[in-house]
């Protein structure tokens, strides 16, 4: 990985490859968070400037990992019931997938659709193992939404990107060393910069970085938070019958990470496609 992330974006740049910039309403956020002025009203006023970031965090804090089963109906409940700090981590999740824009947009709504299951699934592994873990559900959640987002990254710059690599409308991204070897450039590394240049926490930010196996040098969280986006992946594969090539090296050593017994895996998985599909 590039010791200075500032640096290889602007070598990215120059390559016609753009980090997308944060939305005006999440810096906003921040600015007024930084100050101390974390007063609802105010901060629902931001967040409603931007009609499209309101809706898509609706969604998101509409489900039952973060609103608890009470109904929500305006944006000063969802800062009261799931606190300020972690409606701007979500905040940031969903503001990510109006911030890139492609011209393939069936490819781009395939692409939202399963990253947004895959944060879903991880926030529900993230509150069931809260105590083994030590990762929050919204935590996870933003990390499954970054987790894949130097694709529409590449997409937006390559035109050929899908067609190139045979991604069109699947459910499964392509081998890191062929994209590297098509386009001089793969999703991981720009995923994470992305996270960086959004100034997400580090150890999200480090965890997008592992791919093939779990960190062994790394700080608990992030090696947690890894294996917990490599099982939500594994469930939205299986739900979606996609093959999974490296989870038979990676299920034991993940397992073990989040306290699952081996036989408690299919009854696990079972409850997740009902957590996923027997919502309205």
């Amino acid at each position: 990985m590039p010791i200075n992330a500032e640096e290889y974006i602007k070598s990215l740049a120059a390559k016609g490859i753009k980090i997308p910039p944060q939305p005006r309403v999440l810096l906003e956020l921040k600015e007024r968070m930084a100050r101390g002025n974390d007063d609802v009203r105010g901060l629902a006023r931001v967040i409603s400037s931007d009609p499209g970031i309101s809706a898509m965090l609706f969604k998101a804090a509409s489900s039952p990992v973060f609103c608890r089963g009470k109904k929500l109906e305006t944006l000063s409940q969802v800062l009261t019931l799931i606190g300020v700090k972690q409606v701007y981590s979500l905040v940031q999740a969903v503001a990510l997938s109006s911030s890139i824009s492609v011209k393939n947009r069936k490819a781009l709504d395939t692409f939202w659709a399963r990253s947004h299951e895959i944060a879903h699934l991880s926030a529900i592994i993230a509150q069931e193992k809260i105590t083994v873990c030590n990762v929050f559900a919204e935590q996870a959640y933003m990390a499954g939404i970054f987790y894949d987002c130097g694709v529409p990254v590449l997409m937006q710059r390559f035109p050929d990107y899908c067609s190139a690599l045979q991604v069109e409308g699947s459910l499964a991204w392509p081998d890191l060393a062929v994209e590297d070897a098509r386009f001089n450039a793969d999703h991981c590394t720009i995923g994470y910069l992305v996270a960086r240049h959004w100034n997400l926490p580090g150890f999200i930010c480090d965890t997008i970085r592992y791919r093939d196996y779990l960190p062994q040098n790394e700080t608990c969280d992030t090696r947690s938070l890894s294996a917990i986006l490599f099982l939500a992946n594994h469930y939205s594969r299986s739900m979606n019958r996609v093959a999974e090539p490296r989870w038979p090296f990676l299920r034991e050593s993940v397992l073990a990470e989040l306290g699952i017994m081996s036989e408690e895996e299919e009854e696990a998985f079972e409850a997740k496609v009902e957590s996923i599909f027997g919502q309205d």
